[in-house]
């Protein structure tokens, strides 16, 4: 994602990429999706870290790939200050429909140097202003670099600050697992960067890159998160909007995507036709320790 190493996380960024008004309308319509169908699922993991870091009028909170926005409008609700980072012009848009702060670019846009929100250029020695909570809530299990997005997280943190970073729990504990197991399938077995959605979730996983960062843990969880929807066709819709999905509809074409997902959902359709698969996350807190940051290259 954009400069805090939130861009090349984001999987999918690059829907639409056929150009011209077909693809502007799907990258619109996944948006809507998303904000109206996907987002919702994970809210009891953001009022999990929420209640945890007593998240008020005195937060500050950065959200990293906060997409359209809902886990800032649920902090603004507390009373907290927040701004968001969200790469992807659909979904930015539509947290921007929220009244909330969401930029595309957060060492130039939250820059002391050159106004925040400007959007002027920045000098080599541009900072960012810090925040007393730094979220990574969707980004951190499909980033290519995730050590990165963390290193950013830290150095975006205030000292004292806390840094929330959220990943799937156990494959065993997430009845999705079949379903974006599809996304690894469906892709080119050739791929560099393979998605690994559980590739975070050993132990230890998570707490090695928070050391490596620099920082200190303090806290972590586990939260169940239901993913729910009304019929099939919402849920296909829902997990598509993620984005994971995209590079398996590259490679083997989205009919065949939307046909094994749908197959993949059957063993958790209901007699009234609704679905619903029970998964954990678990998210994991970091303390930024000032000394141990080091700065940004350049």
């Amino acid at each position: 994602m954009a400069s805090a190493s939130v861009a090349s996380t984001t999987v999918g960024a690059a829907m639409g990429t056929d150009g011209g008004t077909a693809g502007r309308t799907r990258a619109w319509q996944r948006a809507r999706d998303w904000a109206e169908i996907q987002e919702r699922m994970l809210v009891p993991l953001y009022e999990a870290v929420y209640d945890r870091l007593e998240v008020g009028p005195a937060t500050s909170v950065l959200g990293l790939g906060c997409r359209s926005g809902l886990a800032l409008l649920l902090a603004a609700g507390r009373g907290a200050e927040v701004v968001g980072l969200e790469p992807e012009a659909e979904l930015r848009s539509l947290a921007q429909d929220r009244s909330l702060r969401v930029l595309s670019d957060v060492y130039r846009d939250l820059s002391p140097e050159t106004g925040a929100g400007t959007g002027a250029g920045t000098g080599a020695g541009a900072r960012p202003a810090a925040h007393s909570l730094v979220t990574a809530f969707e980004h951190l299990s499909c980033t290519a670099d995730p050590l990165a997005l963390v290193r950013d997280a830290a150095r975006l943190t205030a000292p004292g600050g806390c840094v929330a970073l959220a990943t799937w729990g156990p494959p065993e504990r997430c009845e999705s697992a079949a379903v974006l197991g599809v996304a690894r399938r469906l892709a080119d077995p050739l791929r560099r960067d393979p998605y690994a959605p559980f590739a975070l979730s050993g132990p230890g996983a998570v707490e090695q890159m928070v050391a490596r960062a620099g920082m200190r843990l303090v806290g972590g969880g586990r939260v169940l998160c239901p993913f729910a929807y009304s019929d099939l066709e919402s849920a296909v819709r829902g997990l598509l909007s993620t984005g994971v999905f995209d590079a398996a509809a590259d490679y083997s074409g989205p009919r065949q995507v939307e046909k094994e997902i749908t197959e993949a959902l059957h063993p958790y359709r209901r007699e009234d036709g609704s679905v619903r698969m029970l998964n954990v996350f678990r998210y994991t807190l970091a303390e930024r320790i000032p000394e141990r940051i080091p700065e940004r290259s350049r």
